[in-house]
């Protein structure tokens, strides 16, 4: 909406006001919408939703895998001391 309103506002700060106000939104949220678009249509530098969206991920995957590693860390510091503490077979 913004980019289809550009032409009839002197620039596009003063379509973004219109706009946030016709469809109830700030016009900061309306402007991060409009910057994000730009971004994802190649129009501006930045990180595209799709990037972002897979950075998430592997944020989530990172997270996890770590918990793993902690989990099998502790796991063999149990069995290892539980290994110390059997008595030896003569």
């Amino acid at each position: 909406m913004v980019l289809d309103d550009a032409g009839r506002h002197q620039d596009r700060s003063a379509a973004i006001r219109a706009i946030a106000l016709k469809i109830g939104c700030s016009r900061e949220s309306l402007r991060r919408w409009v910057a994000q678009s730009d971004v994802d249509r190649g129009r501006r530098d930045g990180v595209t939703s799709d990037e972002r969206a897979r950075i998430r991920e592997l944020e989530r995957e990172v997270r996890e895998l770590r918990q793993a590693n902690e989990i099998l860390r502790k796991a063999s510091a149990y069995f290892a001391q539980a290994e110390l503490d059997r008595p030896l077979k003569r």
